[in-house]
């Protein structure tokens, strides 16, 4: 059973109808019973870092979180916020991340020459892919992905990125550490290729 944990932040159906679809036992919650039983955990997430963070502290899932990603080792996926809250810090709050990746979360900062660079980051973009995993299986770079950010995670260490994604400059857009996994886009909204990431997550990862 994959549990998308529920911290109030986060495209929730689409993703348990985009699981149900290729046929995965998934569910909704925020009961730390429920994802302390949980297979595999998805860490979804729309909005602002220190709301995400202020959100899982107030439910009391810190604990159950650290328990399950880093001591278990249990299979998590990070969308979009959920993949920054996987960071130390973050220049959008003051609060500190989870901190399960030597990483931080930055806003994007444009030269003068980048001309037309908005942000957000919104649409459908590319991915460069960095190295292999069982999340990117079948995936190339052609495969495109629906974006919606301000800001994106930088890590300090080389191989915890997966792919890159061009917007400016290339950024982090698919990182793995471990069991611990984040797609910056948001896969439950990129139709086949999306639908490709997740039935990796539950399948093949």
């Amino acid at each position: 059973m994959i549990v998308i944990v529920d911290y109030g932040m986060g495209n929730l159906g689409s993703i348990l109808n985009m699981l149900k679809r290729i046929g995965t036992a998934a569910a909704i919650s925020s009961k730390i019973e429920e994802i302390e039983k949980a297979e595999k955990i998805i860490l979804p997430g729309v909005g602002a870092f220190d709301n995400g963070m202020q959100n899982i502290d107030r439910l009391g899932l810190l604990p159950v979180l650290n328990e399950k990603a880093m001591h278990q080792k249990t299979p998590l996926l990070g969308i979009c916020l959920g993949m920054q809250l996987l960071a130390r810090k973050s220049e959008e709050g003051i609060l500190p991340g989870l901190g399960w990746l030597d990483a931080e979360t930055v806003r994007f900062k444009f030269s003068n020459g980048s001309n037309g660079m908005r942000v957000p980051h919104m649409g459908w973009n590319t991915i460069q892919i960095e190295r292999s995993s069982p999340l990117l299986a079948e995936l190339d770079g052609e495969s495109r992905f629906y974006f919606v950010h301000s800001y994106h995670l930088v890590c300090s260490q080389r191989q915890d990125s997966l792919a890159l994604t061009p917007y400016g400059y290339n950024f982090t857009s698919i990182i793995q550490r471990g069991n611990i996994y984040g797609t910056q886009f948001h896969p439950e909204k990129s139709h086949r290729y999306g639908m490709k990431i997740l039935d990796n997550f539950a399948k093949r990862v």
